[in-house]
């Protein structure tokens, strides 16, 4: 099992020029490699990445010898990345899923990065050992324990960050017995089949008005002059707060879900298709609903639980969870569930529309996995999923 723990780097002014140099000279390989493959596939070769790596270190001392002042493995691992996005480019046009072509760097646009081999790196006391630069300062210890194979150093807004991999051995955890459903959406970015319900914190519209008035002092400052960088590095500084906002909520809530239920039924929603839509696409992604999905979905396995995605057809919002009345008018502002079904226990009962979805869910889910001694190891008696469903 491979782990990766992202730590902020404390560098000097003279340390973070050389981060800086790192990664330009990065890009510029990346450039340099992706020119050359096009006009050799152009011209009918078939370049690889070992071949364009070769072909650039026989010129490298001549034509770049100030890509010599940084470590190696700036200018030796673009080529590697170069071949698997090209790899991962021609197999999504052969099985269907196509993948975007790789795209040359831009200064300004692209996130500055470089990466780091195990041997090329040295972990101390809240510091990293860099090749030709030495000791940096990081903010705390690697989290994990196990053999370190590889950091990439990134730079956002105004810091510096390394994210190092790590080797562990595989622990499968005896996953928990009970069962949840849940509801994603915007008015509630999550309601759970237990009653429980978690808000919408909506951070980049709290923040818009901050962000727009940092983007009208950006484009009012000269461009080239030290105000503009100032006024840049305050707009990337409050994106960078969004996000991590954002990001806690979201891992405190997948967690949560992770360490107490080993089944977990969501609705496979249609992310682009909401993206699409110009009145909500903006409160679509800062809900971040695709990230809560994949958040859930790792640490659910990685605890031995499986996530089950019911159909994004499955009308879990107009289906009474008991009896299975549909209510085929209902409209986006009903926010109430109200059965009509004489003959059902919840018959006039108004019920909250989220909640009765996130039953719904919870109970197709189990549907779909047929026996749960069978779709999970671990996982417990139907009694033990029975008394979720009832807990609900």
């Amino acid at each position: 099992m491979i782990r990766a723990h992202k730590i902020r780097l404390n560098p000097t002014p003279e340390q973070a020029n050389y981060f800086a140099r790192a990664a330009g000279t990065s890009r510029f390989v990346w450039n340099w490699a992706l020119a050359e493959w096009n006009r050799q596939y152009a011209a009918g070769e078939k370049p690889t990445a070992f071949k364009l790596k070769k072909q650039f270190n026989a010129i490298r001392r001549e034509h770049f010898p100030w890509t010599w002042e940084v470590t190696k493995n700036a200018s030796d691992q673009p080529f590697l990345d170069l071949g698997k996005a090209f790899r991962a480019f021609f197999e999504g046009l052969k099985n269907g899923k196509r993948k975007g072509r790789p795209r040359f760097k831009s200064k300004k646009r692209s996130k500055a990065s470089f990466y780091l081999a195990n041997d090329q790196c040295q972990l101390g006391d809240h510091r990293i050992w860099i090749p030709k630069l030495g000791w940096v300062n990081m903010s705390e210890n690697l989290r994990f324990k196990g053999k370190v194979t590889g950091a990439r150093i990134t730079k956002t807004a105004a810091w510096w960050f390394v994210s190092l991999t790590v080797e562990m051995p595989d622990e499968r955890q005896s996953a928990r017995p009970a069962a949840i459903g849940i509801d994603v959406g915007l008015n509630r970015l999550a309601s759970l089949s237990t009653g429980e319900g978690y808000e919408n914190q909506a951070f980049l519209r709290t923040a818009l008005k901050k962000l727009r008035q940092a983007n009208k002092r950006l484009h009012r400052r000269v461009k080239g002059s030290k105000s503009r960088e100032k006024a840049r590095c305050q707009v990337a500084r409050l994106h960078y707060r969004i996000t991590c906002l954002r990001d806690d909520v979201l891992h405190k809530l997948s967690t949560r879900i992770a360490d107490c239920y080993g089944i977990v039924g969501i609705e496979d929603l249609n992310l682009k298709g909401m993206l699409k839509n110009r009145h909500l696409s903006r409160s679509f992604s800062d809900a971040a609903l695709g990230r809560l999905v994949t958040l859930l979905t790792s640490k659910v396995e990685q605890r031995g639980g499986q996530v089950i995605k019911v159909g994004r057809f499955f009308p879990s919002s107009k289906t009474c969870h008991s009896c299975g009345w549909k209510w085929e008018e209902m409209e986006l502002s009903d926010r109430v569930f109200v059965c009509q079904n004489t003959h059902c226990a919840y018959w006039q009962f108004a019920q909250d529309r989220d909640h009765n979805a996130a039953l719904n869910l919870l109970i197709e889910a189990l549907r779909l996995i047929g026996p749960i001694d069978q779709a999970v190891d671990g996982i417990g008696s139907d009694d033990d999923v029975n008394l979720a469903v009832d807990a609900g």
